[in-house]
């Protein structure tokens, strides 16, 4: 008999697999920048790049799971939406898993540019991210590191707000409705209007296990600095988890209470 259980799980981690092995692989893509100089690609790219990797991952899990990817997801549907709190373990220790199989696929793919590249942080977000080493350079890199602690938790924070309310959004049938199975691209729509408008201060993660089960992998294969100071912690992991309970409160209180009576 096939457990439901363990298909929840395993959908959790194929899931997750798939956003990192394909978000995490864009990021390596650009930084390395095999094709053409790294300003030939911009930050756009980076954007796109992991909204497709949204879109595939939650057709591909959905399903089964409900393709949550994302503990601050799980989390803020078993605080507003009755998802049971007994799932709630497994379904993040499968997002945990997921990404760090993840994470080992694109160390796999762009192998031998990263050990030439001296293993650089295309794993995670936050200090020495391989986006501001390929991108902001020179004066730029100073820019880019103005953006305090705090800067950054706040971005998390309205970043993981907004992904609940596309996420929301796009399975509530007493708002305007998705047809035909569009819900995944509405979510990934959701990313990638995170990413253009308030990914800078952070590079906005929006998703504790996408930063976290990188970011372990990033520091067994020899990636440096990764868990230095309280910023792994705090502005990727915490601040997701606020953000997403914020943004299911928040559709409650403002939409949910002023739409019309489902139709029969």
């Amino acid at each position: 008999m096939k457990s439901k259980g363990l298909g929840e799980f395993l959908g959790e981690v194929i899931g997750t697999f798939t956003l990192i092995l394909l978000g995490d692989g864009v990021v390596a893509n650009v930084g390395l920048a095999p094709r053409l100089a790294a300003p030939a690609y911009n930050w756009n790219t980076i954007t796109i790049g992991w909204a497709f990797a949204v879109i595939v991952a939650v057709y591909v899990a959905g399903g089964v799971s409900g393709a949550h990817l994302n503990p601050a997801v799980t989390i803020a549907l078993a605080v507003k939406r009755g998802f049971p709190w007994s799932k709630v373990p497994t379904y993040i220790l499968g997002q945990l898993v997921g990404a760090f199989l993840g994470a080992l696929g694109v160390y796999l793919v762009y192998r031998e540019g990263l050990v030439a590249a001296g293993m650089p942080n295309v794993w995670c977000t936050g200090p020495g991210s391989v986006f501001g080493q390929a991108f902001w350079g020179g004066q730029g890199a100073a820019a880019q590191g103005s953006y305090s602690l705090l800067n950054a938790s706040i971005a998390e924070i309205f970043g993981t707000m907004v992904l609940l309310f596309g996420v929301l959004a796009s399975g509530d049938q007493r708002n305007l409705g998705l047809k035909f199975n569009m819900g995944p691209f509405l979510v990934g729509g959701t990313v990638l209007s995170v990413g253009l408008s308030l990914g800078g201060p952070s590079g906005y993660a929006i998703n504790p296990a996408r930063d976290l089960g990188p970011r372990i992998f990033g520091a067994l294969v020899g990636t440096q600095g990764l868990f230095d100071g309280s910023y792994w912690i705090v502005a990727p992991v915490i601040m997701p988890i606020i953000g997403g309970i914020l943004g299911v409160l928040l559709y409650d209180w403002f939409v949910t209470a002023f739409l019309p009576e489902k139709s029969e």
